[in-house]
């Protein structure tokens, strides 16, 4: 797995954020001035080429999806759970990993009434 470049980053922080999109799509996520979209278009077909993106077809394009999670990136990447990935938001890393199957709410609570316990 190859690093990603900060533009890189910016896309795939969409992805893992938002799921699955058109480049219109993603292109509306972007902060302004917004790239054209055949820039987008270039940026997640790179994506693709490099293995962390995949599409499907609908209608007449395509929603593309991770194929790569930011947890397996940010491991290879940085080694510890303090990522850069997803705005160094904690509250943002643990949603994903409910969002992703990762942890149940139900464990979730658990911890938290452990950390309270310990306080």
């Amino acid at each position: 797995m190859k690093k990603l470049s900060k533009k890189e980053l910016e896309i795939m922080e969409l992805f893992w954020k938002n799921g699955a999109m058109t480049t219109s799509e993603v292109r509306e996520l972007m902060p302004e001035p917004k790239p054209h979209i055949n820039t987008v278009s270039t940026q997640v077909r790179m994506l693709e080429s490099n293995g962390f993106l995949d599409h499907r077809k609908e209608g007449t394009g395509y929603r593309y999806f991770y194929k790569i999670e930011w947890q397996d990136y940010n491991e290879t990447f940085n080694g510890n759970p303090e990522t850069k990935c997803l705005d160094n938001s904690y509250i943002k890393h643990v949603s994903a990993l409910v969002k992703d199957d990762k942890i149940t709410v139900d464990e979730l609570r658990e911890l938290i009434n452990l950390i309270d316990s310990e306080n």
